[in-house]
């Protein structure tokens, strides 16, 4: 019941398209009502008293009647449908809008395909279920009505004894309603986890071919597949064993009521027309009974599909605006972090972490692989909130801003360098729309792009291909860095943002992130320390702790870890060959 009432809350709008529809199931219903009831003058005045009259008459009531009822059906069908459609949009538009508001950790937790299956598969099951089945229920309830008040008019007796035998019917509808749901719930379930597989295994083709693994990965989406199959099946065994038991008991009931009635009209207690139009009104009562037993299946397919969609909606994100919120003024003093210590899924990354990069600084973070480099990007950039301490911008605690104003002053360039199938164009003015053509054009000109754009067939149009498919590594980077120029924020943090280029790449990479970081605090994290000899700060992190700071010559000076990592890269001292991995 609660998830019925939290779907109709999403139809609130469209409450008048609904009451219309309602209006055009009632004429429905009371047109149908009067086809059943027409059987009776058509037998008692026409066959047996052979009224002429009436025999011109009741064609002519007929036809009206079912003018009527065709038009009421189709009203009553394209309203309930298009508001069926308008709110799975809704609800359909709020889960996407929900999921992009959430935290980094959310993404980490929760596979892409997942996501894909709620958004696709499960909310296209809920809009076959609001959509269709809802219209049908509730067309069917009233057909129901209006059906049994006929029955009601001609023969109360026979009515109540028809009464009491639909608790008969109403128990399998309840039971096959119960087995349709939790099968529902497995078969989505299923979906979801072949989703997940299809985004791996397709994004990792590339892999599989290079370790010659696709009859591995057939063979586990086979398996997949079959075990969705399974489910499949025992769903398909429930709608195939309820139609033959719904029409064995409907035909129970209709020998019954044979009987009853041909022994009332033997005994002269009722007339031909009135049990045959009890027998009229019973006939088609059984269509929307029936129809019941299958909306409902379908209505059940559609609630559990709900109860997933509604446990992501509910779901609350680690990370978001506190109550009374303030805008973070233009960044112009400086960035601090103040005892900053931060875990993961009770790991500590982070220990007791400060620093401070005045404005205009650059202040570079290096340290080996896993030493959390990155969680200080991550955490300046508040996709997490720190465990303890405060990081603050111009003595304002980041987590009392909005997310929003603070993520606006904030360019971020990665070595995972993300862009959009769409044009170079739209990729560079990315969260800049609105930006003149000759801002884009400088912006790729200062971050050394401008050049194989124009050498490519559409320039600044040429679709990039999913994930920049169609450009190399460095191009990519170099779109990345025309990008943050465009934002012209004044904070930047640049996250190992040459480190999987090549030589050549890199130098040209390079020099474009020398002309972004012109003018801005910039938080420099490095694999290759070749690229933050000009740091004002250089921080060394090792296991989440700040074990060495200062500039180049200080930490050489000191003869730490700094210089042992400079000797590392630059070959000086040979590390040792780990011991070959011999696999039988």
């Amino acid at each position: 019941m609660q998830l019925y009432l939290r779907l109709l809350g999403y139809a609130r709008p469209y409450i008048p398209y609904m009451v219309a529809s309602v209006v055009c199931m009632i004429i429905l219903s009371a047109t149908t009502s009067a086809i059943a009831y027409l059987v009776k003058p058509a037998i008692d005045e026409v066959f047996l008293k052979r009224d002429y009259t009436m025999l011109v008459v009741i064609p002519i009531l007929t036809v009206i009647a079912y003018l009527v009822k065709g038009l009421s059906d189709y009203g009553q069908s394209y309203l309930m449908g298009a508001v069926g459609n308008r709110v799975v949009t809704d609800l359909r538009a709020r889960l996407y809008e929900h999921i992009q508001r959430m935290s980094l950790s959310f993404f980490t937790k929760t596979s892409t395909g997942l996501l894909m299956s709620r958004i696709a598969n499960d909310v296209g099951i809920l809009q076959r279920a609001t959509s269709d089945s809802l219209k049908k229920i509730l067309e069917n309830a009233f057909l129901i009505i209006g059906l049994s008040g006929v029955a009601l008019y001609q023969n109360w007796r026979m009515a109540l004894f028809c009464l009491v035998l639909l608790p008969v019917a109403a128990f399998p509808i309840k039971r096959f309603g119960k087995q349709t749901r939790r099968y529902s719930k497995k078969s989505q379930e299923r979906m979801a986890s072949i989703s997940t597989f299809l985004d791996e295994t397709i994004s990792g083709n590339q892999t599989i071919k290079s370790f010659c693994l696709e009859r591995f990965e057939i063979e586990r989406f086979f398996k997949e597949t079959e075990r969705l199959l399974h489910v499949g099946l025992n769903s398909l065994k429930v709608g195939a064993y309820s139609t033959p038991v719904m029409e064995l008991i409907g035909g129970i009931i209709g020998a019954v009521i044979i009987y009853y009635g041909g022994y009332n009209v033997i005994k002269g207690t009722m007339t031909p027309g009135e049990f045959f139009s009890f027998i009229a009104a019973v006939a088609m009562l059984y269509r929307p009974v029936k129809g019941l037993s299958r909306e409902n299946m379908k209505v059940q397919k559609g609630l559990a599909a709900a109860a997933r969609v509604f446990e992501l909606l509910d779901t609350v994100p680690d990370v978001q605006d506190k109550p009374g919120a303030i805008t973070l003024p233009r960044f112009s003093e400086a960035i601090e972090f103040r005892n900053v210590s931060f875990s993961y899924e009770d790991r500590m990354v982070l220990k007791d972490v400060s620093f401070t990069a005045r404005a205009g600084e650059v202040v570079a973070i290096v340290g080996h692989s896993g030493a959390g480099k990155t969680t200080i990007a991550n955490l300046l950039l508040r996709f997490y909130d720190v465990t303890e301490g405060a990081i603050c911008i111009d003595g304002y605690d980041i987590r009392d801003v909005t997310v929003r104003s603070l993520r606006q002053q904030i360019a971020f360039v990665s070595q995972e360098t993300v862009l959009f199938n769409d044009t170079i164009r739209n990729n560079i003015t990315y969260g800049s729309l609105g930006v003149p053509e000759e801002n884009i054009i400088a912006a790729a000109k200062a971050a050394y792009a401008h050049d194989f754009i124009m050498a490519l067939p559409e320039g600044y149009d040429t679709v990039v291909g999913e994930k920049g498919m169609h450009l190399s590594g460095g191009q990519r980077q170099r779109i990345a860095v025309a990008r943050a120029l465009v934002k012209n924020a004044p904070i930047l943090i640049l996250d190992e943002a040459t480190s999987a280029l090549d030589a050549h790449s890199e130098q040209q990479v390079q020099k474009a992130l020398e002309r972004l970081m012109v003018g801005r605090t910039t938080i420099l994290i490095a694999h290759r320390l070749a690229t933050v000899r000009n740091a004002d700060t250089i921080i060394v992190l090792q296991d989440g702790e700040i074990i060495e700071r200062g500039t180049h010559e200080d930490l050489l000076a000191q003869q730490g870890v700094y210089q042992r990592l400079i000797e590392i890269q630059s070959g000086y001292v040979k590390q040792p060959a780990p011991p070959a991995a011999h696999i039988r």
